[in-house]
């Protein structure tokens, strides 16, 4: 059964907030299968168009629903912004953490450097002072090494106790 353009746009729009209506509710309302309207929906989606999923509330959307949200808005003043929010059922906050988030999207390689490089030395100061430790450790150990041997040999010279 085919259906026309405008019943295809009228339903896909109810998906939209401030409706935000679930599949299944549209399915039910609309006597439309649930396959064919997620289908339509995935054909708007590869469209551009934003569809987010009704049930999931505006922080469960996608990244890509996010990302299309930013570009959608990256023009607009606040006014406008403000009318796009209201009939999404969004806050301009959540724009603005969104692309926020996508801006430092891409900065990823030189943050994480800095985590390696900044964790990268302080293994090697760990390492550093572990060394000193054992160097220490090492010296005490050779002392007393030697303390032992004068004493055995002081033992076998002079005759005392080597238990001692």
């Amino acid at each position: 059964m085919g259906y026309s353009l405008e019943r295809k746009t009228a339903v896909l729009k109810r998906m939209l907030p401030p409706n935000s209506m679930t599949i299944r509710q549209l399915s039910q309302e609309e006597g439309i299968s649930e396959a064919t309207l997620y289908d339509w929906r995935a054909k708007a989606r590869r469209k551009g168009q934003l569809l987010p999923d009704a049930d999931a509330g505006p922080e469960g959307w996608s990244s890509g629903d996010k990302f299309a949200a930013v570009l959608e808005t990256a023009a607009l003043n606040e006014a406008d912004l403000a009318e796009y929010c209201r009939k999404r059922g969004l806050f301009p906050e959540q724009i603005k953490t969104w692309r926020m988030a996508c801006e430092q999207a891409n900065d990823w390689e030189r943050s994480s450097t800095a985590r390696i490089g900044q964790a990268t030395k302080d293994d090697k100061k760990r390492v550093k002072n572990l060394e000193r430790e054992l160097a220490r450790k090492d010296r005490a150990l050779a002392e007393t090494a030697a303390l032992l041997v004068l004493r055995k040999k002081a033992a076998a010279i002079w005759g005392g106790d080597e238990d001692a």
